[in-house]
């Protein structure tokens, strides 16, 4: 097994792939890809889901071999004979979908399968284990309770053990798959400076997003991949954000509509008062009307997914009332919930809003069973009907309805986790998170769709990180901030630096003009 070293012969990249092809019952995967990553700089890969970007990914991850093509490392030609002789030769990879093991503790999950052992190998060396954990941890400007099970944390807080295990492995490589998806504003300016950190290092990154403020204020070249073949490679300084957009989606993309109030309201679905959980909320109350889109913004961990569960009926609130089409809704109770047309889609769509071995029509059939299963027996036809229907009505691209959930894209498994709960009709629709790891033209298309079901009079409570996002969408703008509601705000004329005041206690200051954060005047963090 080749290793990358530290400095490859001069003008040669540490790894070269050449004329990559895979292909899956029929469908390429990839199609003679060709890329080049360079030490000491940062190269983003965009393409819509399915372009190929995950199955080029676990290429370099070995964790699948390629029907076709090479791979060079430091000029001479490898293969990797799996995950663990990609990380031998100096590969490391932060992947979408969070891979760690919930029952474990942070340095468990952070040295799985390399764990440093004392007296002649005998036992683990714990203490080595926490004191380098907690130093990673540290240099991530992310301290956590190192002993605490990783699957009793936020969604960001996995994020950070899964690049702080990245880096323990003194990786000459390091890629990252939508690393910011689930991150705050600082969490993510934090990682911008590690990574940034890395490249003076003379790391090589591959920095794969759908977020074009990040791929144009990190990025040093930029590849583009469309239905598995490479569109072409870019210096950042030789292409815009329009035309990176075209060479993604192939086409136009339609503009985005102005932010401010476009629905009027017909009366409330929703009224919240005075919830409560203590130690995740407090005196929460809101509403949200027929037809109208409520956003909801904050930072990771002010609380917005605990207040959604609770609505729904996940988390058992202490004390408050839900209100919901004017009849109490009892606390604890997601069936009487759904009975009563809520629906809640969840951030974790992989592990909260589908079974990925069952089958995309089995999915998307799911929560309304009684509806194609008649006295308990599903009837196939109707099931594959709703399938159908479903499929088209939000282009989710699938060759068919009868293969698992996991095999399609993560835009595509994030449509039908819309379309589970769509397929109820539902009176209140609670979004978390609904566009994570969503590339430019699904993010257009579940825009359009969420603006269409406001139209159509369904009320929308939607929880997003992303701020244009928010500033779009909604009609009104709740902001969270240490388990409470800190402020309402009207989107019309709203900016992102209005709603990171109300979110945070140290308010930074936003640069419209360049969307960069600042702490205070003349201290750049992101």
């Amino acid at each position: 097994m080749t290793e990358i070293t530290k400095d490859a012969p001069a003008g040669q990249p540490l790894i070269r792939l050449v004329g990559i092809a895979k292909s899956y019952g029929g469908v390429h995967a990839l199609s003679g890809v060709n890329l080049d990553l360079f030490a000491g700089e940062i190269h983003s890969l965009c393409g819509e889901n399915g372009a190929g970007k995950s199955t080029l990914i676990k290429t370099l991850g070995g964790s699948i071999k390629p029907d076709r093509g090479e791979i060079f490392i430091n000029g001479r030609p490898t293969a990797f004979s799996g995950v663990r002789a990609s990380e031998a030769a100096g590969i490391g990879v932060i992947h979408q979908e969070l891979v760690a093991f919930p029952h474990l503790d942070i340095p468990d999950n952070i040295f799985m399968g390399r764990e440093p052992r004392r007296l002649a190998g005998l036992y683990l060396d714990r203490r080595r284990m926490l004191r380098e954990s907690a130093a990673l941890l540290e240099s991530l400007g992310e301290p956590l309770e190192l002993r605490r099970s990783v699957g009793g944390m936020s969604v960001a807080q996995q994020q950070m053990v899964g690049i702080a295990r990245a880096l323990s492995q003194q990786c000459r490589v390091l890629i990252m798959d939508e690393p910011t998806a689930s991150l705050s504003e600082r969490e993510t300016a934090t990682l911008f400076r590690m990574v940034r950190q890395l490249r003076q290092r003379g790391v090589a990154i591959l920095y794969v997003s759908h977020r074009m403020d990040e791929i144009f204020a990190l990025s040093d070249r930029i590849s583009v991949l469309r239905n598995g073949a490479m569109v072409g490679t870019f210096a950042r300084a030789d292409i815009d954000q329009p035309q990176l957009i075209r060479l993604m989606v192939g086409r136009e993309l339609a503009q985005a509509e102005a932010p401010g109030r476009r629905h009027a309201s017909t009366g409330p679905v929703l009224a919240v008062r005075g919830l409560t959980k203590a130690g995740f909320y407090e005196d929460i109350s809101l509403t949200v009307g027929a037809g109208e889109i409520v956003g909801m913004a904050g930072l990771i961990g002010a609380g917005r997914s605990d207040v959604a569960k609770s609505i729904f009926g996940l988390i058992k609130p202490d004390s408050g009332d839900v209100e919901f089409m004017g009849a109490p809704l009892p606390h604890g109770s997601v069936r009487q919930a759904m009975r009563r047309g809520m629906a809640l889609a969840p951030e974790d769509r992989q592990h909260a809003g589908l079974v990925l071995p069952m089958t995309v029509e089995q999915n998307l059939s799911m929560a309304a069973l009684k509806s194609v299963s008649p006295w308990g027996i599903t009837r196939k036809k109707k099931e594959r009907a709703l399938a159908a229907r479903m499929v088209k009505d939000l282009s989710v691209k699938t060759a068919a309805v009868t293969l698992p959930a996991r095999s399609l894209s993560g835009g595509n498994q994030q449509k039908l986790v819309l379309g589970k709960w769509l397929a109820r009709t539902p009176k209140l629709l609670i979004l978390d998170e609904p566009t994570r790891g969503v590339d430019v033209g699904a993010k257009a298309e579940i825009y359009q769709l969420i603006r269409r079901l406001a139209a159509d009079g369904m009320a929308v409570l939607m929880i997003s990180s992303d701020l244009p996002e928010v500033l779009s969408l909604s009609d009104r703008i709740l902001v969270m901030r240490q388990g409470r509601i800190s402020g309402e705000l009207p989107a019309a004329g709203a900016t992102q630096e209005d709603v990171l005041k109300m979110a945070m206690p140290d308010a930074p200051q936003v640069d419209p003009a360049t969307n960069i954060i600042t702490d205070s005047p003349g201290e750049e963090i992101v």
